[in-house]
């Protein structure tokens, strides 16, 4: 706890608790649920203490109520062991009619629904809890903020995280509990969670037997397809190409399977008013919710990563998509891609809900793939209908290895994302 870094979701799990009278929080295994509720908590029910668990069990059947009893927000850990509490928690939000009663967290394995009775609609509010983000794990200086950039503020900012350094963290990934750790024990972690996702968890999330050696070509095959929107035929031929079958209704379901424990986590496409008729392409981009899966999945490291650049682009791409994915969320934004049938497509559009967004190209860097990602960037700014909806508040590229955040000529600015936070 003394070692406990501030989280960009700490401010957004306070705003949810005075809209609602519980907030139920959800996110992969790892990834610091219980201990950032901690923080925020009065009071803590830990259902699985061994000490107290069949107790605990016996009451949330018999008088649950009793297990709601405490300073608020009261954390409640592990509540899917006794599923009843759901509707012990709408109950009590609704009589207490007070805001911020409760946080619920637990396994990243989803609770057995069908002993609910209400869906708790209007009482809950949802929050999902991903990996760190850079700036979080305190290797992002933070000189740019997202929340500048749409205000159309001076930016600024001096990289200190070096070509390795990236390569490094893309493979270790933001699970907190590897952020202090020495590196070859903190890249252990992400390959120890890949492990359990193939050997337990994605079994465990619907009682469905799903053989390991399947998921471990699927989640490879995935790896390979990041930053893309291949298509489940697509990832079928590619696992054939490795002289192992699957047919598309399996991996349809794995990949939903994945989605539930929060492994995978896709990004939509964005719809823009355009002046072109260009037709836009609707499917979703294929990322993991963190970078250091596709590596563990691909069986790689840092040095592999710097010796395929290829393959690098793709992975710190995912890794931009998750911090960025953060960064809005915590600005009340979301993030979308954008792709037409010319080819002509954005990494990132983070859009607010006021009807702001920026456009954003995701490069490892270097003078040539900058100015590619400029370009692209201002050709679908122009294609943009600004009569239907506003212009860009910003076209950015974010890069690994510049120096400097800076804004170019033409009004694109380039930041690194060792520089960037929400």
């Amino acid at each position: 706890m003394n070692n406990y870094k501030k989280r960009i979701v700490d401010e957004v799990l306070q705003r949810k608790l005075k809209g609602k009278g519980a907030v139920l929080i959800e996110g992969p295994k790892w990834c610091g649920k219980t201990t950032t509720a901690e923080q925020i908590s009065k009071s803590v029910l830990y259902m699985d203490m061994p000490a107290n668990k069949e107790q605990n069990l016996m009451l949330a059947d018999i008088n649950p109520s009793l297990l709601l009893k405490g300073n608020t927000p009261r954390l409640i850990d592990e509540w899917q062991l006794a599923p009843k509490l759901w509707d012990a928690v709408r109950f009590e939000v609704d009589h207490r009619k007070d805001e911020g009663q409760f946080i619920l967290t637990g396994s990243s394995v989803p609770a057995d629904m069908t002993q609910i009775a209400h869906t708790g609609t209007g009482r809950f509010s949802f929050l999902l809890m991903r990996p760190m983000t850079l700036f979080e794990s305190l290797e992002s200086t933070g000189d740019v903020s997202l929340k500048d950039l749409f205000n159309n503020k001076e930016i600024n900012g001096i990289n200190k995280l070096s070509f390795e350094d990236i390569a490094y963290v893309c493979c270790r990934g933001g699970w907190p509990r590897s952020i202090d750790m020495e590196k070859d024990i903190a890249l252990d972690q992400a390959i120890d969670y890949y492990d359990a996702v193939v050997k337990t968890d994605i079994s465990r999330v619907d009682g469905v037997k799903r053989d390991s050696t399947r998921v471990r070509y699927l989640m490879r095959s995935y790896a390979r397809n990041i930053g893309s929107q291949a298509s489940n035929e697509t990832l079928k031929n590619d696992v054939i190409n490795n002289d192992f079958s699957l047919d598309t209704d399996t991996i349809h379901s794995y990949i939903s399977a994945l989605k539930k424990i929060f492994v995978i986590e896709e990004v939509p496409a964005w719809n823009p008013n355009l002046r072109s008729k260009v037709a836009i392409r609707s499917a979703n981009t294929r990322y993991y919710i963190d970078p250091s899966i596709a590596t563990a999945a691909l069986g790689i490291g840092p040095n592999d990563l710097i010796n395929d650049l290829n393959t690098f682009g793709f992975v710190f791409e995912n890794l931009c998509i998750r911090d960025l994915r953060i960064y809005a969320e915590s600005i009340n934004g979301d993030l979308y891609h954008y792709r037409d049938s010319s080819s002509l497509e954005c990494d990132a559009v983070i859009h607010l809900r006021d009807g702001s967004y920026g456009l954003i190209e995701i490069k490892l860097g270097g003078d040539k793939l900058i100015e590619e990602g400029a370009k692209d960037l201002i050709a679908l700014a122009n294609l943009i209908d600004t009569s239907k909806m506003k212009k860009p508040s910003f076209l950015m590229v974010v890069t690994a290895t510049s120096d400097y955040a800076y804004k170019r000529e033409d009004g694109v600015y380039v930041v690194p994302i060792g520089c960037l936070k929400n």
